[in-house]
């Protein structure tokens, strides 16, 4: 050993201080061993079994050295630092089983002073010595503590305390890193002994809580938390302490001194045990997660307000409703962001008004179109007194809502006190810079308050719900006008037809179902013709929309012109198709037919197309012509019979075009029945066509059938033959499904009521000239039979004319017809092909009068062509309507 360090004492009586020391030692054990089981001697606690021990943590070994110089007494733990049992170690020379060779004079002399009475410490490199089977132990360093003593017999002695210097500066180092951690941590670290009081805190916890780290010594977590948090916490640490499991992230609310903001902690807590494993309390950890559970919290609201927004764009605007809309609105903010809410819309905005909705002041008519609440169905009170939903009102010129509609701009309203509602925000919607209502969206006490972001997300709302508002209002004006373009294209009230009842039946598609939707293209039609004639028409332009419409009203008045001059059922239709084909093309009929010829290149929106059919009545014969483009098949309902569709060949529809149309004539009889109607009537998304034709056709047997017991006379139905055609019509429309509201449905229904014989003068003329004085005569005589005396002037002046061109103009034997129904209608008929021609006559011609006076006489005139040549007529009021008869002489006399 070339250098020991070591510190050495002497006293004049080595043995006494020894005793001394170890005295002191002793009581100081004693003591602490007494403090430690709760039995106080003294000012000394008596304990058994110390929570820990830095002998736990430190290797510390104690042996004797007898006056030989050799080991009289060998501790169980320096078995365990050296290895070497009791029975082996004691009669050891230390300093040569230990000491390495080197050192051992040195060794020695410290010996001898040793046994001398002298103290001594210091720290000495050893070796294990060699083992039973001869291999040499490890190298350390130890710290020896030698107290002389003295034997029984009053010889010299030393006890030896050795410490592993190597265990102590590893102790050391982890003691400063702990340190250094303890102190210098960012988070609060606390060490929480077993009955629950703080033992120690760092800076970092000290600094958050106030004064200095001992300060906190001895305090507990009622201390530092209210109640009910501090119970919870104080619960959680004792099951720490009896389970040794960990607890992470645990949460912890409370609030600092000198602040009355709400603080959030995360802390992790683990059982502390001793170098022995025995429990010796509770480490805490603590991190300050305020500033992170605010943003966790934005962003959670901003999810939220996203997700919102999401729903928001997914459920409104989907109806075109205006009322429909608002509840989808609040549909989706009640209860997800507030718990009231209502929306007020402009009265004049509801009812169609052209202008600006409101007034500039912001106190303009409103109608609370909507409500919703997620904890009271009673009215909303939030800004005043309770509105109704439905109810008309206005909000006062002062009041926070009429500052929102005035200005545009959203106000926060504080509730009442003793009120339900705790704040309320009053949000114009403002919808292509005009405002169109208000919303206003209430949280009630308990509730957290609306804030920036939810005012932000509140217009943002409004903004989107009133842009649909408005879309649907758009709409609905543009719906209104399509509707009232479309009625004013259908025949005005109930139709009139000679030989006919009518009744028929326009349902717009949205009519039924409450729900604003685009028009349709459905159309009918009756038509009177020259004869006592009918033509009835019932068709359906392709598309919906205002477009449709107008294309409607183009067919209808085409068909309208083309039955004026009295075409054929099948040509009226083929010039139809011509038109439909010119209506999407720039050019007209012409570009249309050339374009034909090329491979059609248009846009499909450009395209119109239709089904129509067209069917022309005689009530003299009763018998009825047909012709069908693409159009269902008209139904036919014989006295007795059940319900049948008529085989009319249906053709290709109007727009398409290179097809011929075919005719089928039908004689139909007295009291029949006959159903013309569009595909909206008998089709729908749940009812395919075959179906629905049939339970048109079973709906239309029913009412044919009297019901059992009854027996009404053919006079009796008659009489009732309108209100019973109206009855049928009622009883198809409750039978089908027309509720349906995806198209227009058109119902048009005739009752055969054929002119009677008595009401028909029918005579043939020769070509002489005698015919003209025949005529006149067949006239007058078939006059005053139907007791028609005040016509016989005019007529036999007007049939003179008329007989007189067909014998000088005509050709073949000429035909004379008169039909008394409605009015008076005459009939000249010939085989020629030329048609009369009106012409103004000048002063000086003898003649081409004739059919000027035919104009000024007769309320209408003209002619038509037949199969064998032409038909000359005209038509006279009869007596005691409202249009007067002009007087012979004085229509004479207006020709010069």
């Amino acid at each position: 050993m070339s250098e020991i360090p070591a510190k050495a004492t002497e006293s004049e009586d080595p043995s006494e201080g020894a005793r001394a020391r170890a005295a002191d030692g002793l009581a100081s054990a004693v003591g602490g061993a007494l403090a430690a089981d709760g039995v106080r001697t003294g000012d000394a606690m008596w304990q058994s079994s110390p929570p820990g021990s830095i002998y736990d943590y430190i290797k510390v070994a104690s042996f004797s050295i007898g006056p030989d110089g050799l080991v009289e007494q060998w501790s169980l733990r320096a078995e365990h630092l050296f290895g070497i049992p009791a029975d082996r170690a004691v009669g050891m020379d230390p300093i040569e089983a230990f000491i390495d060779p080197r050192h051992r004079e040195r060794g020695m002399r410290k010996m001898a002073e040793i046994l001398d009475g002298r103290e001594w410490t210091g720290v000495v490199p050893f070796r294990m010595p060699r083992g039973v089977e001869g291999e040499c132990g490890h190298e350390g360093l130890a710290e020896v503590y030698v107290m002389p003593t003295r034997t029984e017999e009053g010889e010299k002695a030393a006890v030896c305390i050795v410490v592993d210097v190597r265990t102590l500066r590893s102790i050391e180092t982890d003691l400063a890193a702990s340190q250094a951690i303890f102190s210098q941590s960012p988070f609060g670290f606390l060490l929480i002994d077993p009955d629950l009081r703080v033992r120690r805190v760092n800076q970092r916890f000290a600094s958050i809580f106030g004064g200095g780290p001992d300060d906190h010594r001895g305090r507990g977590v009622h201390d530092y938390l209210q109640r009910g948090e501090a119970e919870r916490v104080a619960a959680t640490l004792r099951r720490v302490l009896e389970t040794g499991s960990s607890i992470t992230d645990m949460h912890v609310t409370g609030f600092v001194p000198g602040s009355d903001e709400r603080r959030h902690w995360s802390v992790n807590l683990y059982r502390v045990h001793s170098g022995s494993g025995r429990p010796i309390g509770i480490a805490w950890l603590g991190i300050d997660i305020t500033a992170r559970r605010a943003a966790a919290r934005e962003a959670a609201a901003a999810r939220r307000n996203l997700a919102l927004l999401n729903e928001a764009g997914a459920r409104i605007g989907n109806s075109l409703d205006l009322e429909t809309t608002a509840r989808q609105l609040l549909d989706v903010v009640v209860p997800g962001f507030c718990d009231l809410a209502t929306v007020d819309l402009y009265q004049g905005l509801l009812a169609g008004d052209e202008t600006p909705p409101g007034l500039a002041d912001g106190s303009g008519e409103l109608r609370r179109v909507a409500f919703a609440s997620a904890v009271s169905d009673a009215p909303f009170a939030g800004t005043g007194v309770p509105v109704a939903v439905g109810a008309v009102h206005h909000y006062p010129f002062n009041s926070p809502c009429a500052d929102a509609l005035r200005t545009a701009r959203p106000q926060t309203v504080p509730g009442e006190d003793g009120g339900l509602v705790q704040s309320t925000l009053a949000v114009p919607m403002v919808a292509h810079d005009t405002v169109v209502g208000l919303v206003q969206f209430a949280r009630t006490k308990g509730s957290e308050p609306f804030g920036e972001r939810d005012r932000d997300l509140a217009v943002e709302l409004a903004a989107r719900a009133a842009v649909c508002i408005d879309n649907a209002r758009l709409y609905r004006r543009e719906h209104e006008r399509a509707l009232i373009l479309q009625r004013s294209l259908l025949p005005p009230g109930d139709p009139e037809a000679s030989g006919l009842d009518i009744a028929c039946r326009y349902l717009p598609g949205s009519v039924n179902t409450g729900r604003p939707s685009e028009v349709g293209g459905d159309w009918f039609d009756v038509i009177e013709l020259p004869g006592h004639r009918t033509a009835l028409v019932v068709g359906d332009v392709m598309g919906r929309g205002l477009r449709a419409a107008v294309a409607m009203g183009e067919l209808r008045t085409a068909v309208r012109t083309l039955a004026q001059l009295d075409l054929e059922p099948a040509e009226v239709l083929s010039q139809l198709d011509e038109i439909a084909r010119g209506l999407g093309a720039p050019g007209g009929v012409q570009q249309a037919t050339r374009a034909a010829r090329r491979p059609r290149e248009a846009d499909l929106s450009e395209v119109y197309l239709a089904t129509c059919v067209y069917a022309v009545y005689d009530s003299v014969t009763r018998r009825c012509t047909f012709a069908n483009a693409g159009h269902l098949p008209p139904v036919l309902v014989e006295p007795g019979e059940q319900a049948l569709m008529l085989d009319v060949p249906p053709g290709m529809p109007l727009g398409v075009g290179g097809e011929p149309f075919e005719e089928v004539e039908v004689e139909l009889p007295e009291g029949a029945l006959l159903a013309l109607y569009t595909d909206g009537l008998v089709e729908s998304r749940d009812h395919p066509l075959d179906e629905g034709l049939q339970a048109f056709v079973s709906a239309l047997s029913a009412p044919a059938h009297p019901s059992p017991g009854h027996h009404p006379s053919t006079t009796a139905l008659r009489a009732d033959s309108s209100q019973y055609l109206e009855d049928v019509c009622d009883h198809v429309l409750n039978t089908l499904d027309t509720h349906h509201g995806e198209d227009d449905i058109a119902l048009l229904m005739a009752r055969v009521q054929g002119l009677p014989t008595e009401s028909v003068g029918d005579w043939t003329l020769p070509r002489e000239p005698r015919s003209v004085g025949r005529a006149r005569e067949y006239a007058r005589a078939q006059l005053l039979a139907w007791d028609m005396e005040p016509l016989v002037d005019t007529t036999e002046l007007l049939v003179s004319e008329l007989v007189t061109n067909a014998l000088r103009y005509g050709e073949g034997e000429i035909r004379l017809r008169l039909l008394l129904d409605r009015t008076l209608v005459c009939e000249v008929w010939d085989s020629g092909l030329v048609q009369p021609r009106r012409r103004r006559a000048r002063d000086t011609d003898e003649g081409g009068r004739g059919l000027q006076l035919v104009g000024l006489l007769s309320a209408a005139w003209g002619s038509r062509r037949t199969p064998r040549g032409k038909t000359v007529w005209f038509e006279l009021p009869l007596p005691g309507g409202d249009t007067t008869l002009t007087d012979p002489a004085e229509a004479l006399l207006s020709l010069f």
